[in-house]
């Protein structure tokens, strides 16, 4: 398979356009790094949905938190997931989005994961483009780190 096109312009280029600013690198939670590199591929941990150095909401999706909520979560995780690339790499180094897997922390009977996690995948395609195609997997789990409703981790090839 073949890497896509470098974009016509910088993928910071590309998130001033659309009005999107890259928030500041969520600090870990645990003995982990944000991010990682190995050889031409970049690993983000999980990223949970911080804003402004906390938790946008807790809960169950399904339950105290709805879909569209969660969708909204899931993109910033995706976001929190840029910025710590950003910071590792560049993102303009960014040849395309490879993979992403999202969790859902979901009550009893919940199986919309996949709505949830298009929140992250809409928003890379919206920057990256054909770039932004990805493997994707939607997870449901019982609970996650500090409560949070969703946790996304990409990972990206470089060029």
């Amino acid at each position: 398979m073949t890497t896509p096109a470098a974009p016509a312009q910088s993928w910071h280029a590309r998130l001033a356009e659309l009005g999107i600013r890259l928030p500041a690198v969520a600090s870990p939670v645990a003995a982990y790094v944000p991010a990682v590199r190995a050889g031409s591929l970049v690993f983000t941990s999980g990223q949970l949905p911080f804003a402004d150095g906390g938790l946008r909401r807790t809960g169950k999706v399904g339950g105290s938190v709805d879909v569209e909520a969660a969708a909204a979560d899931a993109k910033l995780c995706a976001l929190n997931a840029l910025a710590a690339i950003d910071e590792l790499v560049g993102l303009d180094s960014v040849a395309r989005i490879v993979r992403v897997v999202g969790y859902v922390a979901s009550v009893e009977g919940f199986t919309g994961q996949p709505r949830v996690v298009n929140g992250a995948s809409e928003l890379l395609g919206r920057i990256f483009g054909e770039a932004g195609q990805h493997a994707r997997s939607a997870v449901g789990v019982a609970e996650l780190p500090l409560g949070a409703p969703v946790e996304v981790e990409l990972t990206v090839e470089l060029r």
